[in-house]
Protein backbone atom coordinates (compact mmCIF):
# COMPACT_ATOMS: atom_id res chain seq x y z
CA UNK A 1 0.00 0.00 0.00
CA UNK A 2 1.32 3.45 -0.82
CA UNK A 3 1.88 6.13 1.79
CA UNK A 4 -0.98 8.18 0.30
CA UNK A 5 -3.34 5.20 0.52
CA UNK A 6 -2.50 4.80 4.21
CA UNK A 7 -3.20 8.47 4.98
CA UNK A 8 -6.38 9.02 2.95
CA UNK A 9 -9.66 7.37 4.01
CA UNK A 10 -11.27 5.23 1.33
CA UNK A 11 -13.80 7.01 -0.84
CA UNK A 12 -12.42 10.49 -0.25
CA UNK A 13 -10.35 12.10 -2.99
CA UNK A 14 -7.09 13.63 -1.80
CA UNK A 15 -7.28 17.42 -1.62
CA UNK A 16 -4.50 18.96 -3.70
CA UNK A 17 -4.54 22.51 -2.39
CA UNK A 18 -4.06 24.02 1.02
CA UNK A 19 -7.67 25.19 1.31
CA UNK A 20 -9.00 21.77 0.34
CA UNK A 21 -6.77 20.05 2.90
CA UNK A 22 -7.79 22.57 5.53
CA UNK A 23 -11.49 22.04 4.83
CA UNK A 24 -11.01 18.26 4.95
CA UNK A 25 -9.21 18.59 8.29
CA UNK A 26 -12.07 20.69 9.72
CA UNK A 27 -14.63 18.20 8.40
CA UNK A 28 -12.76 15.28 10.00
CA UNK A 29 -12.33 17.17 13.27
CA UNK A 30 -16.01 18.03 13.51
CA UNK A 31 -16.90 14.42 12.70
CA UNK A 32 -14.71 13.41 15.63
CA UNK A 33 -16.41 15.91 17.93
CA UNK A 34 -19.87 14.75 16.81
CA UNK A 35 -18.94 11.12 17.44
CA UNK A 36 -17.43 11.89 20.85
CA UNK A 37 -20.46 13.92 21.95
CA UNK A 38 -22.87 11.25 20.72
CA UNK A 39 -21.08 8.29 22.31
CA UNK A 40 -19.02 9.48 25.30
CA UNK A 41 -20.79 10.69 28.44
CA UNK A 42 -17.49 11.96 29.90
CA UNK A 43 -17.06 14.33 26.94
CA UNK A 44 -20.61 15.62 27.38
CA UNK A 45 -19.99 16.20 31.11
CA UNK A 46 -16.70 17.99 30.46
CA UNK A 47 -18.28 20.16 27.77
CA UNK A 48 -21.07 21.05 30.21
CA UNK A 49 -18.44 22.06 32.77
CA UNK A 50 -16.76 24.19 30.10
CA UNK A 51 -20.06 25.86 29.14
CA UNK A 52 -20.86 26.62 32.79
CA UNK A 53 -17.41 27.63 34.00
CA UNK A 54 -16.23 29.88 31.15
CA UNK A 55 -18.89 32.54 31.89
CA UNK A 56 -18.04 32.24 35.59
CA UNK A 57 -14.39 32.94 34.82
CA UNK A 58 -15.34 35.96 32.70
CA UNK A 59 -17.01 37.71 35.65
CA UNK A 60 -14.07 37.09 37.95
CA UNK A 61 -11.71 39.99 38.57
CA UNK A 62 -8.58 38.21 37.35
CA UNK A 63 -5.91 39.01 34.81
CA UNK A 64 -6.10 37.96 31.17
CA UNK A 65 -3.43 35.35 31.83
CA UNK A 66 -5.49 33.89 34.66
CA UNK A 67 -8.59 33.84 32.42
CA UNK A 68 -6.51 32.01 29.84
CA UNK A 69 -5.24 29.50 32.42
CA UNK A 70 -8.79 28.78 33.58
CA UNK A 71 -9.96 28.22 29.99
CA UNK A 72 -6.92 26.18 28.93
CA UNK A 73 -7.21 23.93 31.97
CA UNK A 74 -10.75 23.00 30.91
CA UNK A 75 -9.76 22.54 27.28
CA UNK A 76 -6.87 20.30 28.38
CA UNK A 77 -9.34 17.95 30.08
CA UNK A 78 -11.39 17.71 26.86
CA UNK A 79 -8.25 17.19 24.77
CA UNK A 80 -6.97 14.37 26.98
CA UNK A 81 -10.44 12.78 27.07
CA UNK A 82 -10.53 12.79 23.25
CA UNK A 83 -7.10 11.14 23.11
CA UNK A 84 -8.17 8.58 25.73
CA UNK A 85 -11.28 7.80 23.68
CA UNK A 86 -9.11 7.31 20.60
CA UNK A 87 -6.81 4.96 22.54
CA UNK A 88 -9.76 2.93 23.78
CA UNK A 89 -11.28 2.71 20.30
CA UNK A 90 -7.96 1.60 18.83
CA UNK A 91 -7.42 -1.05 21.50
CA UNK A 92 -10.99 -2.33 21.02
CA UNK A 93 -10.50 -2.39 17.24
CA UNK A 94 -7.38 -4.50 17.52
CA UNK A 95 -8.99 -7.10 19.77
CA UNK A 96 -11.81 -7.44 22.27
CA UNK A 97 -9.87 -10.17 24.10
CA UNK A 98 -8.51 -9.31 27.51
CA UNK A 99 -4.79 -8.71 27.28
CA UNK A 100 -2.48 -7.12 29.87
CA UNK A 101 -1.13 -4.57 27.38
CA UNK A 102 -4.64 -3.56 26.28
CA UNK A 103 -5.60 -3.06 29.90
CA UNK A 104 -2.41 -1.12 30.51
CA UNK A 105 -3.08 1.18 27.54
CA UNK A 106 -6.60 1.88 28.75
CA UNK A 107 -5.43 2.42 32.34
CA UNK A 108 -2.74 4.85 31.20
CA UNK A 109 -5.29 6.78 29.15
CA UNK A 110 -7.55 6.94 32.19
CA UNK A 111 -4.63 8.12 34.33
CA UNK A 112 -3.95 10.88 31.81
CA UNK A 113 -7.57 12.05 32.07
CA UNK A 114 -7.36 11.97 35.87
CA UNK A 115 -4.15 14.02 35.75
CA UNK A 116 -5.77 16.61 33.46
CA UNK A 117 -8.79 16.81 35.79
CA UNK A 118 -6.45 17.26 38.76
CA UNK A 119 -4.58 20.02 36.93
CA UNK A 120 -7.85 21.80 36.07
CA UNK A 121 -9.10 21.45 39.63
CA UNK A 122 -5.89 22.85 41.07
CA UNK A 123 -5.89 25.71 38.57
CA UNK A 124 -9.46 26.66 39.40
CA UNK A 125 -8.85 26.28 43.14
CA UNK A 126 -5.75 28.49 43.11
CA UNK A 127 -7.18 31.21 40.87
CA UNK A 128 -10.91 31.18 41.56
CA UNK A 129 -10.87 29.83 45.11
CA UNK A 130 -9.81 33.04 46.88
CA UNK A 131 -12.26 35.10 44.80
CA UNK A 132 -15.15 32.76 45.55
CA UNK A 133 -14.25 32.85 49.26
CA UNK A 134 -14.32 36.69 49.21
CA UNK A 135 -17.70 36.64 47.42
CA UNK A 136 -19.02 34.04 49.89
CA UNK A 137 -17.99 36.11 52.92
CA UNK A 138 -19.51 39.25 51.41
Amino acid sequence: MTETALQQPAGQPKAKHFVGRLLAAFRNSFAGYRHAIATESAIREELLALILLVPVSLVMPVSQVEHLLLLLSLLLVILVELVNTAIEATVDRISLERHPLAGQAKDLGSAAVFTALLMAGLTWTMIAGPIVMRWWRG
